[in-house]
Formats: structure tokens, sequence, C-alpha cells
């Protein structure tokens, strides 16, 4: 398993400065889809304004990676949300785009591993054993210290 990103060399020719929106990336349905910002074309053309639309999406994409983080610790769906921040992050710089694909390839992988028939019924029977376990345990206490209910209950 390795936790590089298999587009080492997609990644040095952003960093050169060479064909960074000529890449492309090819998805199985035969759509093709350049890699880098996807700002419309007047704000591509001003540099300024470019600029500006980059700040704005790094902005917005950061508060909400750190509302994702804040949920991660309080009640909420955490790591939807930091991947949504990473999504929005996606629409205009190439380096969250390739984490992006990243993590979704390896999310789909191991959909595929759990979906193994050999996994599955090894995780039913860790999980049965589990619940067994859990069941002796509750009813050893219950034997030894009885049923008492924190609170009073009067019937």
């Amino acid at each position: 398993m390795s936790a590089e990103s298999d587009e080492r060399g997609k990644v040095a020719q952003v960093a050169t400065g060479a064909a960074a929106t000529g890449d492309v990336v090819h998805y199985p349905n035969g759509e093709e889809r350049p890699l880098g910002s996807r700002a419309p074309a007047f704000v591509k053309a001003r540099r300024t304004l470019h600029m500006g639309w980059q700040v704005g999406v790094f902005v917005i994409g950061l508060a909400v990676v750190v509302v994702g983080v804040l949920m991660l610790v309080l009640p909420g769906p955490g790591w939807l949300v930091i991947f949504a921040g990473m999504a929005i992050w996606a629409t205009e710089f190439v380096w969250a785009q390739l984490v992006l694909r990243w993590t979704k390839r390896k999310v789909t992988e191991a959909a595929q591993r759990a979906l193994d028939p050999r996994v599955r019924r090894r995780n039913m029977i860790l999980t049965a054993v589990g619940l067994v376990i859990a069941g002796a345990l509750i009813a050893v206490y219950v034997w030894k210290f009885g049923l008492a209910m924190p609170w009073k209950v009067t019937v």
C-alpha cells in the first residue's frame, strides 16, 4: 500500500508551471476534464480577478474544512463536510484535485474489499462472537449485582 500519489509527474509539471491546465483527466464514461482552474473564462483572462477568485475559493474551502474538523468533535457529519471543503478547493487547485482523486480511488478500493464474500463472512463471524461475549458479560454482571436502576422507580 502506497501513501504517495500516482500522479507525481503531473504534480512536477504543475510545480514547474508547464502545462498546468493542459493535463486531462479521463473518466470511464469517456468524459475528459482538464486539471486546473474551473473558473469562467472572463475570470481567467484577468490575472488580478483570477487571483481574487482563487483567494475566495480558498477561503470558502478553508471555512468548510474548519467546520468539518469542528464536527469531528461536535455532533455532525465531520468527514463528509471535510470532503465537501476539499471538493470546493478542487474546483480551483490541482493539488486538491489530485488529493480528491486519490481519496476517491482509495474509498472505491475499500468498498470493493468490504464487499468481498470472504471479508463479509469474517466480519459477520467477528460481530457474532463480539455480541455473544458482550451478552455473556452483561448476564454475569446482572447475575452478580442484580438489575439496579440508577434512579428511583416506584411501581
